[in-house]
Parts: structure tokens; C-alpha cells; sequence
């Protein structure tokens, strides 16, 4: 277990807790705490205002739910899980029959003992989410029934991270941050988006990287009609989903299909052996539909080990920091480094001797490759690097038609570049 895993699992733990949802205190709280490992710009959009085709909803939040018997015990506690409460409810305090409280009941009958997450983000609805073994032991009678919660005019929250580059053209790192007690949808990718800040604040990227941490859907929606106008800057993206469960990695390709990102990625898992899935892009998912709608189609994959739905801890109580391990969400963090370590260097060169092969050995070049074990390899990605520097070329051109690693290819280009025969 890697110390890096260990702690994002424990700001996993730490987060899981909290009752976050679209909008609200939950989702302050949340960014209170990832402030404290990445300083964040935190962003309050009103109640009402227009985003593209949405509009920001009031604000929901809550502070206290539960079913309660007859002699007062709590049946059912919101303090126990923020799960047992069906996501936007608005406030309710009846006393009702057990055959009227089913109807705003909610249970997964094929997983008796977990508990199910449910929403009601637009419709005005109450619930609650609870194991079904826990209904079939209520026996018929009165139940008391109390939803302490606000839905008022205020505020969605999001905020951002950025790492300033060589360049302004920006790669973006989005995770959402409105499931409440989901451990690997999405806290694992909120994690693993945080330690990757806070690992490329210690280098000097080429990309100005910005981590986008918001809202599902809304939050995506609301920041790309605040951000329309410098939208070009955006060059490449990625969406961190359930980056924690034991199931391989799966990448799914942008809109494009064949963005930059998407042969980036299929290249570092390719090249690094590791079991994994390329999964092509669907309009249905995560935020990566956002990005890649029709009007904006940026070039933004998705990274996830099992993707959505795909495990049947999906979306219910079984989704708990047990579910997600150090060991896959630090494998996760190391996928997206190396990912990101060739999306930034990689470049178009131009060979500026490219009549004939030039002499490598009076530049030095292969002297300066003496004793290395990979010699021989060194020396072709050197031929490569030549005769694919045509400025149509990237490095990873380069890597996929040789068959060469991206560092070696990258070395080599270095080298070239140092001795005055190629440049960017």
C-alpha cells in the first residue's frame, strides 16, 4: 500500500460523511476540505441565473430527517447516512399510515441489506432510502414522518484549481462533487483530482492545468456558460470518475474519438501492459458529455476503473470507503501522471537537416549514449525522431509507428534538439 494511496483514502473517509447534493452546504464543505490540501477559487453562481440551456435551482439543504414508530424510535435516521433521505426533498411533518408511507419508499429488493441513492433534483418530492429488509420488519401502523430541509433561493457552488504552465492553452480536470456518501462515485475521483494538483504543482508543466470541482451536470453546464468566451484555450480534458473500485482501468474516448487526450491515453495504457478498457464515447456518462456536446466538442475523454453502473455497488450504501482501495486509486493518480507527463511533451518538430541522414557521431550524439542498456533503441528513436520531424509529426506519432516508448522517443528529441537538429 503506497503512502499516496493510503492518503486519499483517508480524505475519502474523511469526506464521506458529509450530505452533499447539487447545491448547498454539503457541497461548501466538501470544498472547505479539499482547500485545505489544493488552495481553491470558490465560485457562487444565483438561484435563477441562466447557464445555457439550465437554469441554477435554489439551493437545497437539510438538517435533520427520519421515520419515526410509535414510540418514538427512529426507524429510519438521516443521521446515520445521508443516504436515507431521497436527494432535493422538501420539508415534510405528517403522521401517516405505512400504506401511504410506501408510496415515498425506496429499496433495492435483489440487495436487501444495502441502501439505495435516489433524486429528485427538478420534480418537488419527498422520500426516503432504506434496505429492504428494513421495510419488511415494519409492522403496519403509524409512523411519524419528518424532513427538515430548505429550498430557498441562494446559491451553486463550484471552485477551481489552476497550475499555471509555459503556455495558456489549458488541460482541464473535472470531477463532480454532489453524491453524498459515495465512495468511488465520486470521492475516489475527487481524491485522486486533488493529489494530482497537488503532485503538478511541484513541476513546471508545458499546459496550464485547470481542476474543475462541481456539480454534476449543473455544475459542468454552469461552468462552461461562464467560461464560453475563452473556451479555445481549452485543448485537452479529462473527467475522473469512480477512479477507486479493484476493476481495471477504462478510458472513454471524447466525442471526437480521436482527440489527442484519447490517443494519449490509449498509448500509456497500452504501453504500460496494464489490464484495461477502451471504452468508445456515448452522449450518456459523466460531465465528458458536457464538454463534447456538438457546440463545444473539446477534445475530453473520461478515466474510471469500472465505469458507471458496471458494478452493483453502484449508487447504494455498498459504495462505502471499504469498496475503494489505496492500491487502485494510487494506480489511478499514476495512469493520469503519465498521462499527463506526454500530453505535455509532446511536440511537432521540424528536422533541419533533412537532406540525407546526418551524422550523429561527429555531434557526439552517439557517443553520448555509451554504456546505456538501451543503446540500440536510444539510437533508433534518434532515426526516428529525424525522419518523422516534417512538422506534421508529433513525438507520439513517433512512438506509435516505432514501437518505441514515449520517454525514450522524448529523450531522443531532447538530444536532437540540444545539437542544433531539430526544432519545435
Amino acid at each position: 500500500m503506497t503512502a499516496v494511496g493510503e492518503e486519499m483514502h483517508a480524505l475519502v473517509e474523511r469526506l464521506y460523511p458529509l450530505c452533499r447534493s447539487i447545491t448547498g452546504d454539503g457541497v461548501r464543505a466538501t470544498l472547505d476540505i479539499v482547500g485545505e490540501y489544493v488552495p481553491l477559487q470558490v465560485h457562487e453562481v444565483p438561484t435563477g441565473t441562466q447557464v445555457l440551456d439550465w437554469t441554477v435551482p435554489q439551493e437545497w439543504n437539510i438538517r435533520d430527517a427520519y421515520i419515526a414508530d410509535t414510540t418514538g424510535r427512529r426507524v429510519v435516521d438521516f443521521a446515520k447516512s445521508s443516504l436515507h433521505v431521497l436527494g432535493y426533498s422538501v420539508p415534510v411533518a405528517a403522521t401517516m399510515p405505512l400504506a401511504e408511507l410506501r408510496a415515498h419508499l425506496h429499496t433495492l429488493p435483489d440487495h436487501p441489506t444495502w441502501v439505495p441513492y435516489r433524486t429528485s433534483y427538478y420534480t418537488p418530492e419527498w422520500g426516503f432510502c432504506l434496505a429492504q429488509e428494513t421495510l419488511d420488519a415494519l409492522p403496519e401502523g403509524d409512523y411519524e414522518v419528518r424532513i427538515d430541509s430548505t429550498l430557498a433561493d441562494g446559491h451553486l457552488t463550484y471552485a477551481e484549481h489552476v497550475i499555471p504552465g509555459q503556455v495558456p492553452d489549458e488541460v482541464i480536470v473535472s470531477c463532480h462533487v454532489c453524491h453524498p456518501s459515495l465512495a468511488n462515485d465520486n470521492l475516489a475521483g475527487i481524491a485522486v483530482a486533488t493529489f494530482l494538483a497537488r503532485a503538478l504543482a511541484q513541476e513546471t508543466p508545458y499546459y496550464t492545468y485547470r481542476f474543475v470541482y462541481a456539480p454534476g451536470t449543473i455544475g459542468a453546464i454552469t461552468w462552461l456558460a461562464r467560461n464560453a468566451e475563452r473556451i479555445d484555450q481549452v485543448k485537452h480534458g479529462l473527467v475522473l470518475a469512480c477512479a477507486g473500485d479493484r476493476g481495471q482501468l477504462t478510458y472513454k474516448r471524447s466525442r471526437r474519438g480521436d482527440a489527442e487526450i484519447d490517443r494519449v491515453l490509449r498509448h500509456v495504457l497500452s504501453a504500460s501492459q496494464r489490464p484495461h478498457h477502451i471504452a468508445e464515447f456515448t452522449p450518456y456518462g459523466y460531465d465528458e458529455r458536457q464538454y463534447c456536446s456538438p457546440g463545444f466538442d473539446l477534445g475530453v475523454g473520461s478515466l474510471s476503473r469500472t465505469p458507471y453502473a458496471g458494478y452493483p455497488e453502484y449508487h447504494t450504501s455498498a459504495d462505502n470507503p471499504d469498496f475503494v482501495s489505496p492500491e487502485a486509486m494510487a494506480d489511478t493518480l499514476a495512469v493520469c501522471r503519465e498521462a499527463f507527463a506526454v500530453l505535455d511533451r509532446n511536440r511537432r518538430y521540424l528536422n533541419l537537416s533533412p537532406y540525407g541522414e546526418p551524422q550523429l557521431g561527429r555531434r557526439g550524439l552517439y557517443d553520448a549514449l555509451g554504456g546505456r542498456s538501451d543503446t540500440k533503441q536510444a539510437q533508433m528513436a534518434m532515426l526516428w525522431v529525424l525522419n518523422l520531424s516534417d512538422g506534421q509529426h508529433s513525438l507520439l506519432d513517433v512512438a506509435e509507428r516505432s514501437g518505441l516508448p514515449f520517454d525514450t522517443v522524448a529523450v531522443a528529441a531532447g538530444a536532437l534538439g540540444a545539437a542544433g537538429l531539430i526544432k519545435a
